[in-house]
């Protein structure tokens, strides 16, 4: 069996049996991927312990990158092949879904696309080694306005290189652009226009999505990062909270 989700930010308090009904009767063999954001944010002690947890539940999770993951530690990983496709192991049985890849899982093919614009940085993204630094967080913070530093909570890496969009491209063609499901973080561009009302500007990887969105023969669209659970179309989905089973 599959399932998806939406953004988990490092809590998994969704995969409690109470909520996930049918969580007691998976096994390895069953996988529920996860939208972006994640929540692979550092190497402290209580994020390896989250992670040992979620390992430890019966199902296998995969997962593609957000917009808060960390980028820095995500490098640290070997990258291997699985299931046609380039992943990194975080455990055992958590996998990372790397962007511009075609999975083929269950018979079923996946294509997969991590990351996302950061819309909560209207107060600005500064450098951790800005002498500066503790002037520019009080005037954003008595301006109310959220903010993000490089290396610590942000990473430019949220958003794709040209190599891995072209990547993506590549991998569409050797399946004719014929996949079963799409899953991304972040949506298309006239997807999250209509979503946000136009408080989200447009960006290459929304603009490389609606390319994808017009050119692509797919079953289903599944993305978070818009923290609401919608039934977009009869072909997207927007999940944050909900498991979906689709498999």
């Amino acid at each position: 069996m599959i399932y998806v989700t939406g953004d988990c930010h490092g809590d998994y308090q969704r995969f409690n049996s109470d909520y996930f009904k049918d969580m007691p009767s998976l096994n390895k063999g069953d996988y529920v991927i996860i939208c972006g954001d994640f929540g692979l944010w550092d190497e402290s002690a209580e994020c390896q312990s989250e992670l040992d947890l979620l390992n430890d539940l019966p199902f296998t999770t995969l997962w593609v990158d957000g917009n808060h993951e960390n980028y820095d530690l995500l490098k640290k990983y070997e990258v291997k092949k699985w299931k046609g496709g380039n992943v990194q192991y975080i455990r055992s049985s958590i996998i990372h879904l790397l962007r511009g890849q075609v999975f083929e899982i269950e018979g079923k093919k996946f294509f997969t696309f991590g990351g996302a614009s950061s819309h909560d940085v209207n107060g600005g993204i500064f450098s951790k080694d800005d002498p500066h630094l503790k002037q520019r967080m009080m005037i954003a913070y008595m301006r109310g306005l959220p903010f993000r530093i490089e290396h610590l909570s942000w990473w430019k890496e949220e958003l794709p290189s040209e190599e891995e969009m072209q990547e993506g491209l590549d991998n569409l063609k050797k399946h004719h652009d014929e996949v079963n499901y799409i899953i991304t973080h972040c949506t298309a561009s006239s997807i999250q226009a209509v979503l946000s009302k136009g408080m989200y500007k447009v960006d290459r990887l929304t603009d490389y999505l609606e390319t994808l969105k017009q050119t692509l023969t797919y079953d289903h669209w599944y993305f978070g990062h818009y923290h609401e659970d919608l039934e977009v179309s009869d072909k997207e989905t927007l999940l944050y909270y909900k498991i979906r089973r689709i498999i």
